[in-house]
């Protein structure tokens, strides 16, 4: 059957989303395994969500001129909220997404300031310092994932903030060496030199050393902390999406176990979960319904405050009503799960693969 041009292209929003989609696929596997216990719609939006915050990080992290970058993102946005978004597939996506549940603008410009921090090679004194990073690259998420549930409860938004703090946390601890040959460190410089490393001369030369492990094991600890606390908040979500928050907090939770197993050593190599770890961890996500209020009432960490003030401020979002499929949705969906099945495919080769790395495939 030949089919008309009226029917072999399909809607806008849908094309686009299967582009967002497959930015998810290829990118966070973590993330991408987590986001298929998530209810359709809230991971749909997700994949919008991260899409974009994957092509900025990228254009600032990769380009020849951060600046020019970051001020271009800025106008992007400025366009999304005026309700004119550029022609980009992820600012078409951003801008109804944002519309849709209400999310303030400053959230996003949270995000860019925090890769504007990576592009301009900040060094962090403190935890304090590493956690308002942390706000702003992944505390933020957490926050605006919590919008896309139709969540704005204080509590819920500062428990989401310290899950994606502690994410990031869990993040450098794991990647010390690979940022640090890039000429990055985020390890607070006060720790670093309570344990006689001097930052400076670790940037040179990154070695793993007894101090070292130390230092990786105060902020896996801290991350500890914060997964703990985030708990409660998990059990403020809707119903449907507890199994997929949770799920992602016990998979980064695991990365950092990990790597305390193999001895805090994440200059020489780099703790993951294999699909046997991330299986036994997503089968244990009903776990969530013994989560308990403990630690929900806790004051924000005071770095996340800012972002949480800013939901407050804004207008709740007003409900949309669905959008009735069609046959060809129907099918067009069924295509996409083909896509999301080969990347699974490909994911799971590539963590059987990789050279040099921790696997807790086999751990129990």
């Amino acid at each position: 059957m030949q089919l008309t041009s009226a029917t072999a292209e399909l809607p806008t929003p849908y094309t686009d989303l299967a582009h967002c989609r497959q930015t998810l696929s290829g990118g966070s596997r973590s993330f991408w395994v987590a986001s298929q216990l998530l209810p359709p719609a809230l991971r749909n939006d997700a994949c919008g969500l991260y899409a974009f915050c994957r092509e900025a990080d990228d254009l600032i992290d990769d380009g020849s001129d951060p600046q020019a970058a970051l001020a271009e993102l800025q106008r992007r946005l400025d366009d999304m909220y005026k309700g004119t978004p550029s022609d980009r597939t992820v600012d078409r996506v951003l801008a109804r997404i944002v519309t849709r549940h209400a999310i303030p603008q400053v959230l996003l410009e949270a995000l860019l300031e925090g890769f504007a921090w990576d592009a301009s090679g900040r060094h962090y004194s403190t935890l304090s310092e590493v956690y308002a990073y942390g706000a702003r690259v992944a505390g933020v998420v957490g926050v605006m994932m919590t919008l896309l549930m139709g969540v704005r409860d204080s509590n819920a938004l500062a428990r989401a903030a310290d899950l994606g703090v502690a994410m990031q946390l869990t993040n450098i601890a794991r990647d010390v060496g690979e940022d640090a040959r890039a000429g990055r460190l985020y390890l607070p410089h006060d720790l670093l030199r309570a344990q006689g490393i001097n930052p400076a001369a670790f940037l040179e030369n990154p070695e793993f050393t007894p101090g070292l492990r130390t230092v990786v094991e105060q902020l896996v600890q801290a991350a500890e902390h914060l997964y703990k606390r985030s708990e409660s908040g998990i059990a403020l979500l809707p119903v449907s999406a507890r199994p997929g928050i949770y799920a992602a907090r016990l998979l980064y939770a695991e990365i950092g176990h990990a790597l305390l197993k193999a001895g805090g050593d994440s200059i020489n190599s780099r703790a993951f979960i294999g699909v046997a770890g991330k299986t036994r961890l997503v089968l244990k996500t009903p776990g969530w319904v013994r989560l308990e209020s403990q630690g929900l009432s806790e004051p924000a960490l005071s770095e996340c405050q800012y972002l949480i003030d800013a939901v407050q401020e804004q207008a709740a979002a007003q409900f949309v009503a669905p959008v009735r499929d069609s046959y060809f949705h129907r099918i067009y969906r069924r295509m996409i799960w083909t896509l999301d099945l080969f990347a699974a495919l490909e994911a799971r080769q590539q963590a059987a693969n990789t050279p040099g790395s921790i696997s807790m495939s086999d751990s129990h």
